[in-house]
């Protein structure tokens, strides 16, 4: 009488084990993303996930990549999918992924809605402040059973944020304009997640109110508004501040306060950002130590 009692606890206790191994989270987009088991063959589609992917412990699990996924080291031996405006669905599927994760951009749409009709499991990666960095890590760190290095790895990025507030959140402000390219003249609204960096820092976008998020604005819109500092990147073929140069009654000009900036740091939204923010609190600091000379 007793052993159908023990087998019926057995399947049970079964049961309840394989409903507890499912692990959910929610993305950027406010989606749950949920995996039966963790995550053992991921894809990334952006290089700033291969990134988050590899912070959080996950990088032997990651099996494709995009183009410019080059950091770290590593990644670089990963076999690549595509690009972010294009992906090669049959190499998706023959590496039997069991989680994407994905980055949701203007030329995007049509290639994610492709990916989705496969029916894997897909997170929506999008980080608009600092802390999203460090979710994200904690939340992939959990659909992959990484938790041991992605637990301590988000708290350290947290850490590491909250330094920097508390050193410079209370600065005084400094009105700043941030290119992203000079032809066309790219800028980013206050939406964007270097907008939030500056923030920290205790900078200002002079284009924060404007409703897009990645604007083509013109010199003129940039001379009016006068901005205190200047921030570009160093890029190939792009002519970066030195743009500015040539208008000498720009406070940016005036004061020496055109600076340039890894954007491998600022332009990616990964773990590296808050190194790339660290950067720019140095040199909005350096902006107001040349007021009044």
């Amino acid at each position: 009488m007793k052993r159908p009692i023990i087998t019926a606890a057995a399947l049970l206790c079964a049961a309840s084990l394989q409903a507890q191994a499912a692990i959910s989270v929610k993305d950027d987009a406010g989606a749950t993303v949920t995996v039966a088991k963790p995550a053992q063959r991921v894809i990334s589609l952006a290089p700033h996930v291969t990134e988050l992917l590899f912070a959080a412990g996950g990088g032997s699990h990651v099996v494709g990549v995009v183009s410019y996924s080059d950091f770290p080291e590593e990644a670089k031996k990963i076999q690549q999918i595509g690009s972010n405006r294009e992906v090669d669905l049959e190499r998706i599927m023959a590496l039997k992924p069991d989680l994407v994760v994905v980055w949701r951009h203007g030329s995007s749409e049509r290639q994610i809605e492709m990916v989705q009709k496969l029916g894997i499991p897909m997170f929506h990666s999008e980080p608009q402040k600092l802390e999203d960095i460090a979710d994200n890590v904690q939340k992939l760190g959990q659909l992959m059973g990484t938790d041991a290095v992605a637990g301590p790895a988000a708290a350290s990025l947290r850490g590491r944020i909250a330094d920097l507030r508390a050193r410079y959140a209370k600065r005084p402000v400094v009105r700043s304009f941030y290119q992203v390219w000079d032809k066309p003249l790219y800028t980013l609204n206050g939406r964007h997640i270097v907008s939030d960096a500056l923030r920290l820092c205790g900078g200002e976008n002079i284009f924060d109110k404007l409703p897009v998020t990645a604007p083509v604005v013109s010199v003129e819109a940039v001379l009016q508004e006068n901005p205190e500092a200047i921030f570009a990147t160093a890029e190939k073929n792009y002519g970066g501040v030195s743009l500015w140069k040539p208008y000498g009654t720009l406070t940016a000009v005036r004061n020496n306060n055109l600076f340039t900036i890894d954007g491998n740091l600022l332009n990616r939204s990964g773990p590296r950002m808050i190194a790339g923010a660290a950067q720019l609190c140095e040199k909005l600091e350096l902006a107001r130590s040349h007021r009044g000379k």
